[in-house]
């Protein structure tokens, strides 16, 4: 396989992957923020360049939603040209470029999930951003797989959000006793952990393109919210409200919950029930004392 670099080693997926390459034996180069920022393009291509990777797999992005409404010249910096750059890059030294998109490239309105064929339409800064990323990269890079996923939370936690919903959640719930969580916005919520197995299976199956890789099946927020309640067993009341009791820039998705069809196509299984990951994310997360 060779070497591998991953961008944003350090956030909640990036730490997951870096993990998963040691315990496979694989070379890996960690690159975190602090190491290499991804808009400093010619910092971007010495580095590579001078490592040659086999594989690079970029989790870095700016993905704080409404810091991307006001900021959009930052996101479309951070989600979009560094993803051309890095495309480049990897097309002269004829590496593979996983890239880390997201379910909100779509506009919600199918009224089921979105498999890979479907087109984007975004609501957002963030999500435009993350479209123009993909479309740099299969314009540019042949060698690429493009992972959209959705609902992320890890035992990292994500820096940029101080924290995931998950922990967001368990914290509001113990300070609180109560939570106000929207019913009109469905996901497939995703543990990193289980994203980095499924992608690196794309990766050792020679998978290309476009994928979608979540644990199954999707709730609502608000569904989310509860079992996360019910499974660490915490007494907390749950309000259900929707989206306009949390009145912001960016529109969201309504019904941005993915599912793949590709997946089946390398012989692959998809990841296992949310429910499911989410109380081994917990137990987990019991066993190490939080």
């Amino acid at each position: 396989m060779g070497p591998v670099a991953v961008l944003g080693a350090t956030g909640q997926l990036g730490s997951d992957l870096c993990r998963l390459l040691a315990e496979k034996g694989l070379p890996c180069f960690p690159l975190a923020h602090a190491d290499l920022d991804v808009c400093q393009h010619e910092e971007v291509s010495r580095v590579l360049k001078g490592l040659r990777p086999r594989v690079v797999v970029n989790c870095a992005a700016f993905h704080h939603v409404e810091r991307c409404e006001e900021e959009p010249e930052r996101a479309f910096a951070v989600n979009a040209l560094a993803v051309r750059n890095l495309a480049l890059v990897c097309r002269d030294l004829g590496a593979l470029l996983v890239h880390i998109s997201t379910d909100y490239v779509f506009d919600g309105e199918k009224g089921s999930p979105y498999v890979e064929g479907d087109p984007v339409s975004p609501l957002n800064a963030y999500g435009v951003s993350k479209a123009a990323g993909e479309f740099f990269l299969r314009a540019l890079c042949p060698e690429h797989i493009i992972v959209r996923t959705s609902g992320l939370y890890g035992h990292r936690g994500s820096s940029v959000k101080g924290g995931n919903f998950v922990e967001t959640m368990l914290r509001l719930g113990a300070e609180q006793g109560e939570v106000w969580v929207v019913t009109d916005q469905a996901l497939s919520p995703t543990y990193t952990r289980d994203l980095a197995r499924g992608l690196w299976a794309v990766v050792e199956a020679g998978g290309r393109g476009t994928y979608h890789i979540v644990n199954s099946g999707h709730c609502s927020w608000y569904e989310f919210a509860c079992a996360i309640f019910g499974l660490a067993g915490m007494e907390v009341r749950v309000h259900p409200v929707t989206s306009d009791h949390f009145p912001g820039r960016a529109r969201r998705p309504r019904l941005s919950a993915l599912e793949s069809v590709r997946l089946g196509e390398l012989g692959l299984s998809p990841l296992r029930p949310w429910r499911e990951a989410l109380a081994y994310y917990l137990a987990g997360r019991e066993a190490n004392g939080r």
